[in-house]
């Protein structure tokens, strides 16, 4: 039943199936010529009981906004997946089922109608399309019911069986699918858990060297002087075995983005934060002491304690990184993390003073892939915060108020006594 539970609801959708610019503008081309290829077709070559111009033209449109690049250039943001989903939903389930109840339930529509169910389990996720084939089955129905006669009985039970097929069909081709995927997820997640490891032993081998460093300057110290320089090597050596584990540790967490489950944590905001900027790896003291911790009141709220620590994690790691591209010395109270409530949303707001987020970026940056570091972000760092503080059904919110740097905020339920 868990397992059942995780496939279908903790899973995120994935609206566009095997999302690229270009397979986004050969759909919308594909609307674009086949709607009036097959008017010609139904209307002249082999005439139907019902064909019309202006709905053609109107299904011809949807498939315009497919082909601009503020869609098909953003495959994976929210904006270019409604807009999919519902030039999807208009132009395949509602308005085949249309013209398959306009046409008298003939032959010609009701293969075309299967065939569309099929299409449409392959286009996008299984769970929207196994709800929104019905859903445009019914609603077309009841928009043709002042115009037909022909389908005031049901569908015939042929067809009725027909249908079943098709949706049956594609809801099995759909979870195979998305299991596929899935798997091929959990595979590339190994293959990093290899790496990782193969990582950390040179890194292990490091901090051996430290230590080694470390016991010869107290040896030495009997002998004369302290050498200092042999201590600043050993902790140098140490702190970047810390950072490096560290960032190993953040980079398998947010390859987990498709993978996230919810859980059910009872979490303490205050405690939380205390613990995320006490584990952090700074590489100085001055990163330390930049950072500022104001509590106005503290809540508790449910979710996954671990990802959260991730979630504060990348947010102070974009803050600390934002800072030092000032190229100014880190002040201290320069980050700040505010804890407290506003009716019955508590919230976590993380503000640096560093150089801000260009307004052209802002709409952009908690897109999965969408990296602001050309050539060596992978963009999902904040990706992994928006999923894991939506899990918990919460919103982040990311601001930067001109000259002020940025501010991220996490507002997430308050969990009830």
């Amino acid at each position: 039943m868990r397992r059942l539970r995780d496939v279908t609801l903790a899973v995120p959708l994935e609206p566009i199936l095997h999302a690229s610019p270009l397979r986004l503008k050969l759909l919308g081309l594909y609307t674009m010529i086949g709607h009036p290829l097959f008017y010609f077709v139904w209307e002249h070559l082999y005439p139907q009981p019902f064909e019309d111009a202006a709905l053609r033209a109107l299904m011809t449109a949807c498939g315009i906004p497919l082909v601009l690049d503020s869609v098909a250039l953003r495959p994976h943001s929210q904006r270019s997946a409604r807009v999919f989903t519902t030039v999807l939903f208009i132009q395949l389930p509602l308005f085949f089922s249309w013209m398959y109840f306009m046409n008298g339930h003939n032959d010609v529509w009701i293969a075309s109608l299967a065939t569309v169910i099929v299409i449409y389990f392959h286009l996008t996720d299984w769970r929207v399309a196994a709800a929104g084939s019905l859903l445009g089955l019914g609603l077309a129905a009841l928009l043709a019911l002042p115009f037909t006669e022909a389908h005031s009985g049901g569908l015939p039970p042929p067809h009725a069986f027909v249908l079943a097929f098709a949706w049956m069909s594609g809801l099995l081709l759909g979870i195979s699918g998305a299991n596929l995927r899935r798997e091929r997820i959990e595979h590339s997640l190994a293959t990093i858990g290899i790496m990782a490891h193969e990582l950390r032993t040179p890194l292990a081998t490091t901090a051996l060297i430290a230590d080694a460093l470390r016991m010869e300057a107290q040896r030495k110290s009997g002998e004369g002087p302290r050498p200092e320089s042999l201590e600043k090597w050993a902790a140098r050596l140490h702190q970047l075995t810390r950072s490096m584990n560290h960032h190993i540790d953040l980079q398998i967490a947010n390859a987990r983005l498709l993978q996230l489950s919810d859980h059910g944590d009872r979490i303490s905001a205050a405690e939380l934060v205390r613990e995320a900027v006490a584990a952090y790896p700074y590489r100085s003291d001055k990163e330390r002491e930049c950072i500022r911790i104001e509590v106005h009141q503290d809540f508790e709220f449910r979710g996954s304690r671990s990802q959260f620590l991730r979630v504060i994690d990348n947010l102070l790691q974009n803050a600390l990184r934002a800072m030092h591209a000032t190229g100014s010395p880190l002040r201290p109270g320069g980050i700040r993390l505010e804890v407290g409530i506003r009716g019955k949303q508590g919230r976590i707001r993380v503000s640096d003073q560093g150089l801000g987020i260009a307004p052209e970026v802002l709409p952009h940056v908690l897109e999965p892939f969408y990296s602001t570091e050309a050539g060596t972000g992978h963009g999902l760092g904040l990706a992994f915060c928006r999923r894991v503080v939506e899990s918990a059904g919460g919103v982040i919110e990311v601001r930067s108020p001109a000259g002020s740097g940025a501010i991220v905020s996490l507002t997430v339920p308050v969990a009830e006594s």
